[in-house]
């Protein structure tokens, strides 16, 4: 058996009692990298050498009776948003292209503490803004099921490689969708915890009230693993809640008697891919046939979540991405010929630098979020855009009140084809129309396989939970998973021996 063919779980347990080494495991997936990511294009930067050395100590100090860490030898991946001292940071951009970070994200520490190995960085939508990952400046990302379709995005590269067996796991994150959306297209799960509940710290914002770091995986319960071990209050993060982090793994066996999953009607309108919609209806009975009550419910204000999003957002990003100017930060373009002196060549030099580091996306963002934010405009866009979003929270908590969970389908199709959406930024906005309310909301997200189109790509399917309710979150995915094995499934790429 190859280490591919085990979860998470098993390859911890494997490496723990030496029925596996952290260098063969490792070996193993790097192997894979380099077989199959010239067709994938999962991984910006992969460090063959120091994932080795990592393992090779790892296995020291288990031979040596020392103790090791709960993701001892386990190879992760880790979206390039997030900064790494030893493998460049580049957010899929010229702009930062070759960056190497003076430290690691709390993240990435709380990850080596453990004993991962970080075997490389992921490939993105440039500053994680993009639903398919075809902004990257680095190429897109294709998706295993289908090499001629997306993957999803921004964390498109994470998704992919989870999928290809090229990481066992892998960290995105999610600002309006990011790690679900493309977990659902890729066939893999993805967990977007609550706002606070992993720190930011050392992720390279997109949007700082929306962003959140979070697993993806095979399984529910290899989430609940890596979620064990970097959740937890960051005082060096003044967004990170301090609130005890429980035991996400122990509580997984427990049944789903009881448990009350609000069905929203609206999510099943026009738009709505029909083999999507049935794939989700028998989800939905699967749940009902493990003990959950499904209840319908309504969530208000939903449509006008995309609406909402891409004001919030892209005024966020205007802010955040004003650093990036050739000077403080980022690419600087080259010295130009100006009759106009020093104030006037310096503003060029800005101008030049930023045209030249961002790709088309992240200039529409920054430029949509600038003008919200002008004189004049800001009360009519931006401050609205505030009032519906306490309007769409509050129609969230209205909904616990009477469920303990929302589920209903990630997307409303299955992953589409490269350049299928680009000339069309609007429908490319809409494939976050079922995971904006996630992240405006402030409240946690899972997203899993339900079933697969006749043409054989994955479809995925949603639960939201009130803040802080990962355990009920990850539970109910597992107690699916227990039930179907959509989430076994491979792509064919994936089944290569390498």
């Amino acid at each position: 058996m190859q280490p591919s063919d085990l979860s998470a779980v098993d390859l911890v347990n494997a490496v723990r009692q030496g029925d596996l080494t952290a260098v063969r495991c490792t070996e193993a997936y790097l192997d894979r990298i380099a077989a199959l990511d010239g067709s994938i294009n999962a991984f910006l930067s992969v460090d063959r050498e120091g994932s080795l050395r990592t393992a090779a100590s790892i296995d020291e100090r288990r031979k040596a009776g020392k103790p090791i860490g709960p993701l001892a030898g386990l190879p992760v991946a880790v979206k390039d948003a997030l900064c790494t001292t030893d493998q460049p940071t580049t957010c899929a951009s010229k702009m930062l292209a070759g960056f190497r970070p003076p430290y690691d994200a709390e993240v990435v520490a709380r990850l080596r503490a453990a004993d991962a190995v970080i075997v490389g960085k992921t490939n993105m939508d440039e500053f994680a803004m993009g639903g398919s990952n075809e902004n990257s400046a680095f190429g897109p990302v294709h998706n295993p099921w289908d090499l001629a379709r997306t993957p999803g995005g921004s964390s498109g590269g994470s998704a992919a490689a989870v999928a290809a067996d090229m990481a066992p796991v892998a960290i995105g994150s999610d600002t309006g969708g990011s790690i679900r959306q493309p977990a659902g297209l890729c066939g893999i799960t993805g967990l977007k915890p609550t706002y606070g509940r992993v720190s930011r710290r050392g992720l390279v914002a997109f949007a700082s009230s929306l962003d959140q770091i979070g697993p993806m995986a095979r399984s529910a319960a290899d989430c609940a693993l890596i979620l064990s071990s970097i959740a937890g209050h960051d005082p060096g993060d003044a967004t990170s809640l301090d609130a005890p982090v429980p035991s996400y793994t122990a509580d997984l066996e427990r049944p789903l008697e009881g448990v009350r999953i609000g069905r929203v009607a609206a999510h099943f309108g026009a738009g709505v891919d029909p083999e999507v919609a049935h794939a989700v209806e028998e989800a939905f009975a699967a749940f009902r046939a493990a003990g959950a009550i499904i209840k319908e419910i309504d969530l208000p204000h939903a449509d006008a979540g995309v609406a909402t999003y891409y004001l919030v957002a892209p005024c966020e990003a205007s802010s955040n991405l004003a650093r990036y100017d050739g000077a403080h930060y980022g690419h600087r373009a080259e010295p130009g010929k100006t009759s106009g002196g020093f104030e006037s060549a310096l503003v060029e030099m800005y101008c030049r630098s930023r045209a030249e580091g961002f790709g088309p996306e992240v200039k529409r963002r920054i430029m949509l979020g600038t003008y919200a934010l002008s004189a004049g405009y800001y009360d009519a866009y931006y401050a609205k855009a505030l009032r519906v979003r306490r309007l769409i929270r509050q129609d969230y908590l209205d909904a616990f009140a009477e469920v303990d969970l929302i589920g209903g389908p990630v997307s409303a199709t299955a992953a589409f084809k490269l350049g299928e959406k680009t000339g069309d930024p609007l429908s490319m906005y809409l494939v976050d129309l079922y995971t904006v309310g996630t992240n405006l909301a402030g409240v946690g997200g899972i997203s899993f396989p339900c079933g697969f189109t006749k043409s054989g790509l994955p479809i995925g399917f949603q639960l939201q939970g009130p803040a802080l309710a990962e355990q009920l979150l990850l539970r109910a995915a597992d107690r699916y998973q227990h039930l179907t094995d959509w989430h076994l499934r491979r792509p064919a790429i994936a089944a290569q021996r390498c």
